[in-house]
């Protein structure tokens, strides 16, 4: 296979899926199959050549796993096209990937963050509006800048979010949050766009000013530096299982397509009760 005619299917892929996948997806395959179309030697896809791309260009297994996966789309709309008569990825195994606990707040130190309001702040309602919500729904950082003031329901209290894949869902949200935001919106929010969070221009706010406002908000309550917008969603699904949630519900609040993914907040929480026990119960300390 000529270098060119490679880039021309690699156009034509990613063209495919402008309509099916999100920006961000269409974005990182793109940069997935570049890499490949760069890598030396002859542009060819066959499995030794696509084991060498994922061994010079995954520097990790959690990248070479999602490499794999583009190349497993590419090859498979390849051969539903025509282009490709034997899929060379089946004979590539996806890497180990060791699972890593999210790490979540104490409800203690979630009171915190929200009271927190760092002096240095030019919109301590809008940023206490933005952690409410976050927590208070288990939003995703690109979930809480993408709402619109159109999206919420203060009589149901109910939001519309847009998900990963554009794929929209209900939300929930509770009275500290309801508070927050419809004090928001009297008090501090500049008008200009249909977005609710806004900045001093009136434009929507960009998910870099999330991560700053949730990392000055944290510095300011004493809780680690590595307290992100994501912690605030391990969080909320964590509290929820706690408080004694069912995990089918929890999956549906987050927007899971999975249940496996939602089962790692099981076992958070049983690391949690494993804790207490280890700590408070005669017997079990050694």
């Amino acid at each position: 296979m000529e270098a060119p005619e490679l880039a021309t299917l690699i156009h034509e892929f990613l063209q495919h899926l402008e309509a099916r996948r999100s920006a961000n997806t269409v974005r990182s395959y793109g940069a997935d199959l570049r890499q490949l179309l760069n890598l030396e030697g002859d542009p060819e896809l066959s499995t030794e050549r696509l084991r060498y791309y994922l061994r010079t260009c995954g520097k990790t297994p959690v990248t070479r796993a999602r490499k794999l996966s583009t190349l497993k789309a590419f090859c498979r709309y390849l051969r539903q096209t025509g282009s490709l008569e034997a899929d060379p990825t089946e004979a590539l195994e996806a890497p180990l990937r060791r699972k890593t606990l999210p790490k979540a707040l104490s409800g203690l130190q979630a009171s915190d963050l929200m009271e927190a309001q760092p002096e240095t702040t030019k919109t301590p309602l809008r940023d206490a509006a933005l952690l409410e919500l976050i927590y208070s729904a288990g939003l995703r950082a690109s979930e809480a800048v993408g709402v619109d003031v159109a999206d919420l329901d203060f009589h149901h209290r109910l939001l519309r979010v847009r998900g990963k894949g554009d794929k929209e869902r209900v939300v929930l949200f509770g009275t500290a949050a309801e508070e927050a935001i419809r004090t928001y919106l009297a008090k501090e929010r500049k008008a200009g766009s249909p977005a609710l969070f806004t900045n001093a221009r009136g434009e929507r706010i960009t998910t870099r000013t999330l991560q700053n406002v949730v990392k000055r908000w944290a510095l300011e309550a004493g809780l680690p530096p590595t307290t992100t917008p994501h912690t605030l969603r391990h969080s909320f699904a964590t509290h929820l299982l706690d408080g004694g949630a069912d995990l089918k519900s929890v999956q549906q609040l987050l927007g899971h397509e999975s249940l496996a993914t939602t089962q790692i907040y099981t076992h958070l929480s049983v690391e949690r009760l494993r804790d207490t026990v280890n700590r408070s119960h005669p017997r079990s300390k050694g």
